[in-house]
């Protein structure tokens, strides 16, 4: 028996949607008769010849002049892994994002501090332009790395779209990011130039970022130039920073805005894997995939429309950051917003929202969660009329976020829970306009993603849980690791599990309701007395507990088996005794199995987690069986990790 929705969208916004006219145009095109968007989503799997195609024409991206849809390489005939999307097209991901001009708004850039900046479509092009001449002046060519050590500004995104314009390739850091961290991402890439801010403000303190500026300067000697973008209003000195220019004077007089035509794989852009397992793997994704992919679940998926508002909670350092950037291809207003999301309280985000009438409200689980656990509801407290959806990520929301959105926020809202990542800079599962939501559940998968669930035999299975795989090859995979000539970092991330097929990472399930359930990560999957569980089972019944802040769970080897043991923070003034412990322990066996319930319950004063807010079980894990942290440097936090070495309770 299928569970009852907690939303359902109305028949008159399923024929408004894009996704349904996609599915309607598709019918017209290829005379099929297809019924649901689970009939869609199979064909865009079976038929990828046809499907990737179709879709750029549907969305108008200038995908054209195109040998083949998909080749593979000799030998690697059929492989995933030498995969190569409409060969001989030329494109160019920064003209499709600038594809609107006019005097309409691009980017509104909102501080924690109140401040508010506006750029229209054209102040937008005009800034690229100056920008991008401004690179070629510097002697900047195809292929070179330009490096953002950026808040989440209209700058940032200039600067990337200017990179892209000429073909040099974009990769950013957040200024929250430890110095260390940025020495281990890019001093593997060797950018040519440095884009980096004078500071940023958190929490309402001000945080000066020249002294690390200068130490990226010494520390990675690719770096000619570094352009200094001020933060606030009054210029900070920098002549002690070496190599170092403003952007006023680096941004040249000449607005003329030129595209170079550039293959479908060229890269566009450098991301990073979290790192906590030693240095961080740098995924390069291309223009085309980049841009294909992100405009379909921008435009279909998200339904996202010109004119509406579009706002994600993100860093530079986090993939939706690039994912929030290209909403520019629907005509959507970016809103962006660099700081706390809760300074000075709960209601930051959310006084945003309602003066900006944010459409569309883009964030984390674990801000849902901490919201949810502040008490503050933005539907008593804002008046939030434009808003129609709510997206979430990074971790698996727990069914019981999915009640406090509908409950405190607004109940008339597509509610979608996404899940992708850095590795495929897009989403394998998501949300969609013409389907319900059910409680904790991702809505579908995405089309042309032909993805299933494996067990340890690597069978396919539904309504249990198993790995999240890939099952063909898709235009979003990344181009090359870099500095991997061979390869072979590449195969091993993804291919070494199964043969020619993706492995992501996740486990997790596909619903009798043809939704996902994630459980988390499956390198941390639990498996106490040959059961296996997945962390996110635990945090569910945890976060019910009103005293808890957030958990963490592990399996620790014990007497030939392996024993869970969970990490609670609790709220402040709190104390971890018998009574909590219990009622800790009761509500994981009321409602999950006894099997979850942990043997040991520790309190901590904190968790450690990666710059873009995920909890890391791996590296807690890896202290209490007394290995070393390969690179506690890429954590947030990797003062935490202290606690969890010789904890007496542990002791086997």
């Amino acid at each position: 028996m299928l569970d009852k929705p907690l939303w359902s969208p109305s028949p008159e916004s399923i024929r408004r949607s894009q996704m349904q006219q996609c599915l309607e145009a598709v019918q017209s095109e290829f005379g099929l008769s297809l019924t649901s968007y689970h009939d869609l989503h199979q064909w865009s799997c079976q038929h990828p010849e046809l499907f990737w195609p179709f879709l750029a024409q549907f969305l108008d991206l200038p995908v054209t002049d195109y040998q083949q849809v998909v080749a593979f390489d000799n030998e690697q005939a059929s492989s995933m892994e030498g995969a190569h999307w409409f060969t001989g097209s030329q494109i160019n991901y920064a003209e499709a994002m600038l594809r609107f001009q006019g005097d309409q708004t691009a980017i509104v850039y909102r501080g924690e501090d109140g401040s508010r900046r506006e750029l229209s479509r054209n102040q937008l092009r005009e800034l690229v332009a100056r920008a991008a001449n401004g690179l070629r002046a510097a002697g900047i060519r195809e292929g070179d790395r330009i490096a953002g050590f950026m808040p989440n500004m209209p700058e940032t995104i200039a600067m990337m779209l200017a990179a892209a314009s000429l073909g040099a390739v974009w990769s950013s850091c957040s200024p929250d990011f430890g110095s260390q961290g940025v020495l281990d991402r890019f001093g593997q890439i060797e950018p040519r130039i440095l884009v980096a801010t004078d500071g940023y403000q958190y929490s309402g303190k001000s945080i000066d970022c020249r002294p690390r500026i200068q130490e990226l300067v010494e520390e990675i000697p690719s770096i000619e130039r570094v352009v200094i973008v001020p933060f606030g209003e009054q210029d900070l000195d920098i002549r002690a920073i070496e190599k170092s220019t403003t952007l006023a004077d680096f941004l040249s007089d000449d607005t003329t805005l030129r595209f170079s035509p550039l293959p479908f794989d060229h890269p566009l852009c450098i991301l990073y894997s979290s790192g906590t397992t030693g240095k961080p793997k740098c995924i390069v994704h291309g223009h085309g995939g980049t841009l294909l992919q992100h405009a379909k679940e921008l435009c279909l998926h998200t339904d996202l429309r010109e004119g509406e508002k579009f706002f994600y909670f993100s860093t530079c350092g986090w993939m939706m950051w690039n994912w929030l950037a290209s909403g520019l291809i629907t005509g959507a207003t970016l809103v962006l917003f660099d700081g706390s999301p809760f300074h000075p309280g709960p209601e930051a985000l959310w006084q945003m929202a309602e003066q900006e009438q944010i459409s569309v409200f883009g964030t984390s689980a674990r801000y849902l969660t901490a919201l949810q656990k502040s008490g503050f509801e933005p539907a008593k407290a804002c008046k939030l009329p434009a808003l129609r959806a709510i997206l979430s990520t990074g971790s698996p929301l727990p069914h019981e976020g999915f009640d406090f959105v509908y409950e405190s926020i607004g109940r008339d809202l597509m509610l979608s829970s996404i899940s992708g990542g850095t590795d495929i800079i897009s989403c394998f599962a998501l949300g969609n306009p013409i389907l319900p939501v059910y409680r904790g559940q991702l809505q579908c998968l995405g089309l042309g993603m032909n993805v299933a669930f494996y067990d340890d035999e690597g069978q396919s299975v539904l309504h249990q849980p198993g790995e999240l795989v890939c099952q063909t090859a898709f235009p979003s995979r990344p181009v090359m690791f870099w500095n991997d000539p061979d390869s072979q970092r590449y195969h091993d991330a993804y291919y070494s599990r199964f043969q020619n097929i993706w492995a992501h990472g996740d486990y997790g399930e596909i619903t009798p309701e043809q939704g996902v359930i994630l459980h988390g990560r499956s390198d941390a999957v639990l498996n106490p007395g040959g059961v296996r569980i997945g962390t996110a089972e635990i945090y569910r019944q945890v976060e019910k507990v009103e005293a808890v802040l957030e958990s963490l769970a592990v399996g620790q080897q014990f007497n030939n088996d392996e024993r869970v043991v969970l990490f609670v923070r609790l709220r402040d003034g709190l104390i971890l005794d018998q009574a909590l412990e219990q009622q800790i322990r009761s509500v994981i066996r009321t409602h999950a199995s006894p099997r979850h319930v942990p043997a040991v319950i520790l309190q901590a004063p904190d968790l450690p987690r990666t710059v873009s807010g995920k909890l890391t079980e791996l590296a807690v894990k890896a202290i209490i069986h007394g290995r070393p942290v390969k690179n506690a440097e890429a954590l947030a936090n990797p003062e935490t990790l202290t606690f969890f070495k010789d904890l007496d309770a542990l002791r086997v």
